[in-house]
């Protein structure tokens, strides 16, 4: 492990972090608020410490390429390093009375995950909760890719950062060099995010609220600027804008590359997303038609309104309410929580198991069914006509019971802290899922305020652990990582 050419990236990282402190500063200065001594401090100290970073540690070494195992830790050390740099405003602004809460907030938001701790939203500085809003944006699509989009002296190494980044099974490369794929990539993040900013405004949102809600959106982080979420605005249409592109960011962006350059067909043709397209639409209609059975809303337009809201936000993972679902039947909310562990898509801002997991284990268990009834017949699993790889298929299966076991011991582990059983696992589902909210006492009009410290850092490793896909970050907890 050469710690020199590790440390000398995370530098250049900190640095790209620090630099997208002075957007909020921006935003400080015009409204005038409270934001803009803490953003500014925390601006300069994470800017000195990048550069200072990545001087000390260069090396001419550094030109031979990362290896698999410097990409890895690169990966799981620079995402902290994140957290720990993005938690500054919150802490130079005094908004939390611990820093436990700013770190919790802060990584809440480069995971995506979107749970919270701030108890009143609406009291803050703009500069600060568009912050907030903006470690989403970035975490989305990920630091790593950022900077091999815009720093050409990493991209040296840059299939290791983005292999071990990258959500999903297998990622896409869409072009020869990993800078120009992570740069396509960002472009139809910026595109997205651009049209959906516009519409938002049309609605009636001001600029402010319209960039944190797409940031929050489009990144599938939940972050609003309001204590009641996008339920504040009260408009079928802003609903509407951020259902539709909810269920974009939960799609793979490499699909969505593929219909801009002018072949749509290949977004039906993708199996995955067919399968997601299918249960998302059944999940809806079943809960739209056990809501308006029960009464809770008056038509059936206003039931499928809400519904199709909560089922895009939570399946995508992004977190945003605009009911309380804890309120409606018992057979809605079991189909929720199972949506809290599907997630999105491959290759999306997503977080949970994706839908391609999920599929292929379905798959893998016909198969062997099949096997029980046809003991000499010769089958393999196969995604639309493509025979999956057995090594492919152990490693989503190692996923999965990985996926699995974590959640269990985390949400054992909170439970050990005082809170309620049924809180404390649909917090570890919630925070190993990047959603957000869950259920009991972190639930759609709750935070995780109330959660005991240790209880919070267990959260907090989850959130690593989901936004990072288990393997990257348990690696580097293995002994055998770091001997020669």
């Amino acid at each position: 492990m050469r710690w020199k050419i590790v440390l000398h990236t995370i530098g250049a990282l900190t640095l790209c972090v620090g630099l997208t402190m002075l957007f909020p500063l921006a935003f400080s200065l015009y409204y005038q608020d409270a934001g803009i001594m803490p953003l500014l401090k925390s601006f300069g100290f994470t800017c000195i410490s990048g550069i200072a970073m990545f001087l000390i540690f260069r090396d001419r070494e550094g030109n031979k390429g990362l290896s698999h195992r410097e990409g890895m830790a690169i990966v799981a050390l620079g995402w902290v390093i994140a957290g720990f740099f993005g938690s500054l405003p919150f802490y130079f602004g005094d908004i939390f009375t611990n820093y436990v809460d700013c770190f919790f907030e802060s990584l809440s938001g480069f995971t995506t995950t979107g749970a919270s701790v701030m108890m009143d939203i609406e009291k803050n500085a703009k500069g600060i909760l568009f912050w907030r809003s903006l470690t989403h944006w970035l975490g989305g699509m990920g630091i790593i890719v950022l900077s091999l989009a815009i720093l050409p002296f990493l991209g040296v190494g840059g299939m290791q950062l983005y292999k071990a980044e990258v959500p999903g099974p297998v990622p896409d490369k869409l072009k020869p060099r990993i800078k120009d794929t992570a740069m396509v990539l960002w472009k139809v993040y910026l595109l997205f995010s651009a049209i959906e900013a516009v519409l938002l405004m049309l609605g009636g949102m001001d600029f402010f609220d319209s960039l944190c809600h797409t940031f929050g959106t489009l990144a599938t982080g939940g972050f609003s600027t309001k204590n009641s979420s996008v339920a504040y605005f009260q408009s079928a249409y802003i609903d509407y804008v951020i259902t539709f592109f909810m269920l974009v960011a939960a799609v793979n962006f490499s699909l969505h590359y593929q219909m801009i350059k002018g072949r749509p067909l290949l977004l039906w043709k993708d199996p995955e997303f067919r399968f997601f397209g299918v249960i998302t639409l059944v999940i809806m209609v079943i809960i739209t038609v056990s809501v308006y059975s029960a009464t809770n809303y008056e038509s059936i337009e206003e039931s499928f309104r809400y519904t199709s809201f909560q089922v895009a936000s939570i399946i995508s993972t992004t977190g945003y309410a605009t009911a309380d679902y804890e309120i409606w039947p018992a057979v809605a909310q079991g189909l929720l929580l199972f949506c809290m562990f599907l997630g999105g898509c491959a290759g999306s801002t997503s977080g949970g198991m994706k839908h391609l997991r999920i599929m292929l284990l379905l798959k893998q268990a016909y198969q062997e069914v099949f096997r029980i009834i046809h003991p000499r017949s010769v089958n393999r699993v196969k995604l639309g006509k493509t025979v999956v790889k057995p090594k492919t298929m152990n490693d989503i299966l190692g996923f999965f019971v990985l996926w699995l076991a974590l959640f269990v011991i985390c949400g054992l582990v909170v439970s050990a802290t005082g809170v309620d059983v049924v809180s404390s696992f649909a917090a570890s589902l919630a925070c190993i899922g990047n959603i957000g909210p869950g259920i009991g006492s972190v639930g759609p009009t709750e935070n995780y305020a109330h959660i005991p410290e240790l209880g919070k850092w267990a959260l907090i490793f989850c959130m690593l652990l989901g936004r990072l896909e288990i393997y990257t970050v348990i690696v580097i907890c293995v002994p055998e990582f770091w001997r020669k």
